[in-house]
Parts: C-alpha cells; structure tokens; sequence
C-alpha cells in the first residue's frame, strides 16, 4: 500500500513537472514576441471567421502569455494546487480538440504555441497537446499529492506577481522590439548567406498526373499510363510529394517604386552603409516619430548612405503618407509578412552594411542628432551591436526570481516563528496541566 502511495506522488510530481516548464516556456516565448503571437491569434481568427474580433489579438496575446506563465509557475511551485491544476485542465481540454482541427484541415501552418522559438508542425503540436492533457487530468485528481514551495499565506504574491511580470515583461518587448529575437532577421544575420541554398541541397518533388476524358467520363493518368489519342484533355494536377531545402529567408525582394527594378542584390552586395524604414502597412504605422526618420534620412544624403522606406502599401497610401510627413526618401514594395518579420514594430529601422544586420530600432528607439554626431563609421552606432542571449535570460530570471526569494525567505521566518509560538503554547499548557493536577490531588505532591 505504501508502495503504491509512493509511485502515485512520483507520477503526479513528474506531471507536475512536465506541465509547469511546457507552460513556463509557451508563455515565455509569447511574452518575448507579444505582435508576433497577436499575429498568429489573428491568423486563427480569420480561418474561423472571427474578423470582427482583430482589434483585440494584442489584448488576447498579452493575457494568453501572461495565463501560461502564471499557471507554469504555480503548477511548479504547487501553488493553489486545486485551482492551478483545474484552470490547466480546462485549458488543455480546449487546446487538443482545437489542435486535432489544425492536424487535419491545416486552416494555419504552425499552431504558434511556441512562438517563433520553436516551430512544430499541427500534427505534432497535437501530439503533444495529448501528453499533456494526461498529464493535466493525472495531477488534478492527484492535486493534494503534489509538493508545496510556499505556504498558502503567499499563495497570493505568487500567482499576481507571475501575472503582472509577464505582462509587464510583454509590454516592454511590445513597447520596443522584442529581447531575445528568434527570427532569421536579427542583429548579425547575413541576409545574402540566408537566401543561399547550399550546392546538393534537396529539391522540391512533384508528382504530376492529367485528367482526360472520354464518352463523357473523365480519368485521372500518370506519366507511366499516358493515354492514347482518343482521350481529350482536360486539366493537369500537380501534387507536392516531398519539400525540399528552403533556406532560412526566401522572401526577400525590393521592388523600387520610382523605376520598377528589383534592387535586391544592389542593397545586399552594397559595401556602405543603408537605412531600411520598415512599414509594413504604411497606412497603420505610428508617425510619433516622424521628425526623427526624416532627421536620419536628411543625415544619410549628407553622409552618402542609402535610404529605402519598405512597405506592403498600395501607391496612394504611400502618397498620402508623403502629404501627411513630408517624406522625401524612395520607397520599396515588399512582402507583408517579410516586412511584420524583418522587424516588430510599424515603422521599425534597420541598419545593414554589406547585407548583414547591424542594428534595430523600433519606432520608441529611434536614434536622434544627439546620437549621429559624425559618420557611421566612427560612431558605434554603424558597428555590429553585440548581445548576448545567455546573459539577457539570466537577467531577466532574476528579475523575477529575486522578489520570489524574498517573500520564500519570509515565508519560512513566519513559519518557523509560528512553529516556535506553537511549541511554547504547547509547552505553556503542559506545566498549567501539570500544576492543575498537583493542585487537585495534594498526594503527588508529597510523593515527589
């Protein structure tokens, strides 16, 4: 019995476990790229139907994040255990069912969950979604079973403090560009090397059939059956059998507007430095800012370096985005989802040099003329920006360990102070008992 009651609480705790890293990391990655995951929520909102809810997919990506990341973090540290793992179940009954939907009718090509940290297919999202739905069932009805970090005293702190910190930490990646970038376009990337495909790469296969028809009955034939003359054309099907090598970007394509020439490789393979104003909707972007872009495209004539606006707009937005801030820089068309990829913000500025990504601002971070004080060449703003991954986690752990730490170390102090209080009562009661007992029979007394 006792046995059993061990591999019961095992079982439980490595649900526990598996559930609260899966959600800690879901809601992480979505807080790091809150537009990317509003994206991904307005592409699911257009395959059902839902247009009408596309003003709130920010709203709807804060809080799914922020849900996660708190329910991972209370689920690990066994905070209101029957509450964490109820709310876990719900959300998992909901998310498998939806998932099989994408495994089958594919209405989306990546379910998301995962951000752009980690892309898996529809199938295999769904097969995790069933592992983890046995694993949210198992801990709820085993809920009492799981170990606690905390007493219920701080239950509260717990929970509000993962809330507002995925929240906050969102809105900070939101606000500027996201902290960690897990896109092919960031800082360093090579944008030449990651259109290449490399020599022997596997190719797309196709498989080819033709539908002809005959006494009014159509049939479907292969290369190998190829009919004879008394069939009549109809049409011609081509099926993907197997993808091929797709490099990391394969989109990329500047069309400039004045000429109707692709400049791609001019940019790419120019030596000098170029500015690249992002706006994907051009229409929709923020024009708080609007004295800055055109201060840094009046500061690259001067210098000699290239300025290019690119956008997904049609040409009269673009015009009336002219009338409305007086730009005077060329603009290039571009591919909508390229552009909501290069950089998350609507307009965002990129700087590269020989095709290779030196830095990124969002349209909050744009450098002013107290920055561009010479040329880029001796300002550190024209050199590779260096950051480090490893140290950007370990920051920003901190940050939100260092506050649970604090109220564990209270926790415990009130515990054990409470312990202490308990065991003095205890004792306090005991001499009252034992002076009681003297009291009422005077013969223990004089036996002692």
């Amino acid at each position: 019995m006792e046995y059993k009651e061990t591999v019961k609480k095992v079982i439980a705790e490595v649900c526990r476990l598996l559930l609260g890293v899966v959600f800690i990391f879901s809601g992480t990655v979505k807080a790091v790229d809150p537009m990317g995951g509003a994206i991904k929520i307005g592409d699911y909102l257009t395959s059902f139907g839902l247009d009408k809810l596309q003003p709130f997919t920010v709203l709807i990506s804060f809080n799914l994040s922020a849900l996660e990341f708190m329910l991972g973090v209370c689920m690990l540290l066994g905070v209101y255990r029957r509450y964490t793992t109820f709310l876990t179940l719900l959300m998992m009954s909901f998310m498998t069912p939806l998932t099989l939907y994408l495994a089958i009718f594919n209405p989306v090509s990546d379910c998301g969950c995962f951000g752009d940290a980690l892309v898996i297919s529809n199938w295999q999202t769904f097969y995790k979604n069933v592992v983890l739905l046995a694993a949210a069932i198992y801990v709820f009805i085993h809920n009492q079973r799981l170990l606690q970090g905390y007493t219920y005293h701080v239950y509260w702190f717990v929970a509000l403090w993962s809330y507002v910190f995925a929240i906050g930490f969102a809105y900070r990646n939101y606000n500027h560009l996201p902290i960690l970038d897990f896109r092919p376009y960031k800082l360093g990337a090579n944008i030449p090397a990651l259109m290449s495909i490399p020599e022997g790469a596997p190719e797309d296969e196709y498989a080819y059939s033709f539908i002809y028809e005959r006494d009014g009955v159509q049939k479907e034939f292969s290369l190998e059956n190829y009919p004879d003359s008394t069939w009549t054309f109809v049409d011609t099907r081509t099926i993907l059998k197997e993808k091929g090598y797709e490099p990391a970007i394969h989109d990329f394509s500047m069309i400039d507007l004045n000429t109707g020439e692709d400049i791609t490789d001019d940019v790419l393979t120019d030596i000098g430095y170029t500015f690249l104003l992002v706006a994907h909707r051009i229409e929709e972007a923020g024009d708080s800012n609007i004295d800055l872009i055109n201060e840094i495209y009046d500061y690259s004539v001067e210098h000699g370096y290239k300025f290019y606006c690119l956008t997904s707009s049609p040409e009269e937005q673009i015009e009336l985005w002219k009338d409305k801030t007086g730009a005077e820089y060329p603009f290039c068309q571009m591919d909508d989802i390229t552009l909501k990829t290069m950089v998350r913000s609507n307009p965002g500025l990129i700087l590269i040099k020989n095709g290779t990504i030196l830095n990124k601002w969002s349209d909050e971070d744009i450098p002013d003329e107290y920055v561009l004080t010479d040329k880029l060449e001796n300002l550190p703003l024209g050199k590779q920006k260096v950051s480090s991954d490893t140290h950007t986690v370990g920051y920003v752990f901190l940050w939100f360990v260092i506050p649970l730490l604090l109220v564990l170390g209270v926790d415990v102090l009130v515990v054990r102070r409470r312990e202490r209080k308990n065991a003095k009562r205890k004792q306090q009661e005991e001499e009252m008992k034992s002076k009681e007992l003297k009291t009422e029979n005077p013969k223990i007394e004089e036996q002692e």
